[in-house]
């Protein structure tokens, strides 16, 4: 009878052991097994998404170049930048594998239990965006818009030197310069057998650009509290004059392109508006050399509805056309050292290559957008231009802490101006004249550069969607660059407007600037000359250095 009873009990007690098992091995397998790859609902509608105060409409509905870096598989599944070190994601991250999303676990596209991906990870990491530990593709908490974390290094391939006596210089793994620091004076070859010098002499600025000239830039007048400087450009024998305006930014100077003249409000509105009706303006480039080398990667408008696009195409053929003369002169160049570096590229005038990829109609109307906002900027300005009278240079900068345009934050599109050496994916490439480029962050590292996402580009150059590292420097010239190339087409418009099909313009005379004009610099050339001596002779320093040494590797 005991037995009998004892028997019942246990019977009860493993039946409910059964009961309590079973739900937990149940639950085990749901959370482990795969989510269903058809769900939508926590990639479209999950409310931590949409509310994430990283994630404000602003900075998610950057350019379309920054959206196409985003979207492009291929800088998605197998670039290095995507590694374990790294790039989008971080060792456990990516652009949406098991373990990682679009989110990051403090902010981002989703937060810790939704977003882009899982509750695992994110699109960069916790203190990041699209970038590593210590970047961001977007700012310091996450996200995609504009930040001011660095990104990941953007460091040349080959190996850094040590130079005696101080210095630095950076070695190409083909063993040919890439760049020098030394007493004073920087040096950059970029991958098309060009050089650029940069130095100070006697509180001159020296920029040489070997075949291409350079210029000599010296303090000029101060107005308004602000400085301005005179710039004598040498170039195949001829001198021409330019006014910069001076700012002082994060401890560097950086100088802006000021206007030597303006014309009447009236006539930047009849640029910016459309016109009456959409103009077919024929210009005349079909036996050009420059037109049929690029013809697969630009075409002008059919039509033009404003001055405004009219001008973008100028703008984008003018800076063609100083890529190809660029191109042509290094081919031609006789220097060795040029020739070690030249890259094998198609020799301009022979037929375009093919897969050349065309300048899309997003891109294009970026530029005309810039142009627009450039119209409206100088039309403001027209009607401010005073009469007082310049005053000498001060001895000190006055324009502190006030950042220069190539920074503000409602800039973005830039058109490549010169040849540049920049690195994505840890492998070199080129930007060349006529290239487009999307700034992303607004605060320069501690190198000077910001990061920009290439939009458009040539076959042979960075390919598009690439992100790279760009000087402030060299970024502010191409916003110069730009400015000079539009009052250089606002020029050409006011002689043909009326004919050829363009409608007829207002008043056209201009008004000179408060800034009057410097007279041209008779000794640039030879300073200009001496510099290019001195880097020669530089170079031939290091080359024994590097050579003997061995030098410091990174």
């Amino acid at each position: 009878m005991n037995f009998t009873k004892n028997e019942s009990a246990l019977r009860k007690y493993v039946l409910l052991s059964l009961m309590m098992v079973v739900p937990v091995f149940a639950f085990a397998q749901h959370k482990n097994a795969p989510a269903p790859k058809s769900a939508p609902a926590p990639h479209a509608s999950a409310p931590s998404h949409a509310s994430a105060p990283s994630h404000a409409t602003q900075s998610h509905t950057a350019p379309q170049s920054h959206m196409q870096t985003h979207t492009t598989p291929q800088s998605h599944t197998t670039t290095p930048s995507h590694t374990a070190t790294a790039g989008h994601g971080t060792t456990a991250a990516g652009h949406g594998t098991t373990a990682a999303g679009h989110g990051t676990t403090a902010a981002g596209h989703g937060t810790t239990a939704t977003g882009h991906g899982t509750a695992t990870a994110g699109h960069g990491i916790t203190n990041a965006g699209h970038g590593t530990a210590n970047a961001g593709h977007g700012n310091t908490a996450g996200g995609h818009g504009v930040g001011n974390a660095r990104n990941a290094p953007h460091t040349p391939p080959g190996r850094s030197v040590s130079l005696k006596g101080g210095g630095s210089a950076h070695i190409r793994p083909n063993g040919q310069i890439r760049s020098v620091n030394r007493n004073g004076m920087h040096i950059e070859h970029n991958m098309h057998g060009g050089r650029r010098i940069v130095a100070t002499h006697n509180g001159a600025r020296v920029v040489t650009m070997g075949r291409r000239g350079g210029y000599v830039q010296r303090a000029y007048v101060t107005r308004g509290g602000r400085s301005y400087y005179s710039r004598t450009y040498y170039y195949h024998g001829a001198y021409r004059t330019g006014v910069y305006r001076g700012y002082y930014y994060g401890g560097r100077p950086y100088y802006g392109y000021y206007h030597p003249y303006w014309y009447h409000p009236a006539y930047y509105g009849w640029a910016y508006n459309p016109w009456p009706a959409p103009v077919y303006y024929g210009w005349g480039w079909g036996g050009s050399p420059w037109y049929g080398y690029y013809g697969g990667y630009f075409a002008p408008y059919p039509v033009y509805p404003s001055a405004a696009f009219w001008l973008t195409d100028y703008l984008v053929a003018a800076s063609l056309r100083t890529a190809y003369e660029a191109q042509a002169e290094a081919n031609a160049s006789n220097d060795a050292a040029a020739s070690d570096q030249l890259q094998a590229s198609a020799a301009p005038g022979a037929p375009a290559a093919s897969g050349q990829v065309a300048l899309s109609p997003e891109v294009k109307q970026a530029i005309a957008e810039e142009v627009k906002a450039q119209l409206a900027a100088e039309q403001a300005d027209s009607g401010k231009q005073g009469s007082a009278s310049a005053q000498p240079a001060a001895a000190s900068n006055s324009n502190s802490n006030e950042r220069p345009p190539a920074l503000d934050p409602a800039r973005r599109t830039f058109v490549v101006d010169s040849d540049l050496s920049v690195v994505a994916d840890g492998e070199e490439c080129a930007l060349t004249a006529g290239d487009v480029i999307t700034r992303l962050t607004d605060t320069p590292d501690g190198d000077n550069n910001v990061n920009v996402s290439v939009a458009a580009s040539k076959k042979s150059d960075c390919a598009a969607g690439k992100e790279v590292a760009v000087s402030v420097d060299d970024l502010q010239e191409m916003h110069n660059h730009f400015q000079e190339q539009l009052t250089a087409g606002m020029s050409e418009l006011a002689k043909k407007q009326g004919t050829g099909g363009l409608p007829k313009a207002p008043d056209t005379s201009t008004v000179a600037g408060d800034v009057p004009e410097p007279q041209a610099d008779k000794t640039a050339a030879k300073t200009l000359e001496d510099q290019e001596k001195a880097a020669d002779q530089t170079e031939t320093d290091v080359k024994q250095e590097a050579g003997s040494s061995g030098g410091g590797s990174q």
